[in-house]
């Protein structure tokens, strides 16, 4: 992986996690934008806020994991750690994917932010089954490319983020919910088209440099 784009990523999944640390986790859950926004709309029951938390807590995990353990250093060098973090990271995935899936069913934008956030659920679990489903088979080649994929998936938590400030600064805050209903999709598929690219772009083979 080409060390600026690694740095960045890296740092934006920082920056992200953090904000999303402090937001619902030091302050108060209900007066968070995105939380009061759907407040206007309908009335939260205590699951919706636990499952929230859920994925929050999975999502920050899998950010903050993903990138460092990616790193040949660590895959080589640190076989051990690297398989704890692992182990982790999935752990991470699988509260964040149920848990998302759970919220997609609210999600702000009706049938098609649902469909959106939905789908990005069922693919980033089925991508991180395959990760692990390919180490275990000692496909080590397919399990990096499988981790691409996922971590594409996770970095949509980045994504959604980058492009919903991006389209209040075009369209205002009076088109939110139709921005967000476009972002729903368009936080993560273009991540996953990257994911695909990259992978193409480095061949085939063994050779796909993962945290080179």
């Amino acid at each position: 992986m080409q060390k600026k784009l690694w740095i960045a990523m890296t740092v934006l999944a920082i920056l992200v996690s953090g904000y999303a640390v402090v937001q619902y986790y030091v302050l108060d859950a209900e007066k968070a934008g995105f939380v009061l926004q759907k407040l206007e709309a309908q009335q939260l029951e205590r699951i919706w806020y636990g499952m929230l938390y859920a994925h929050i807590a999975g999502s920050v995990t899998a950010l903050l994991l993903g990138s460092i353990n990616m790193l040949k250093s660590v895959r080589e060098r640190r076989p051990k750690l690297h398989r704890i973090m692992g182990r982790v990271y999935m752990a991470g995935i699988v509260l964040g994917g149920l848990s998302g899936a759970y919220l997609a069913f609210q999600a702000t934008g009706g049938a098609v932010s649902t469909a959106g956030f939905l789908v990005l659920s069922i693919v980033w679990l089925l991508s991180g089954f395959w990760a692990v489903k390919t180490i275990r088979a000692k496909q080590a080649a397919q399990h990096r490319r499988w981790m691409i994929r996922n971590y594409a998936l996770t970095l949509a938590a980045v994504s959604l983020r980058l492009w919903l400030a991006l389209f209040v600064l075009a369209f205002g805050e009076e088109n939110f919910v139709t921005s967000y209903t476009i972002i729903s999709w368009l936080s993560w598929v273009p991540n996953a088209l990257a994911a695909e690219w990259y992978i193409r772009r480095w061949g085939r083979g063994s050779s796909v440099p993962v945290g080179a």
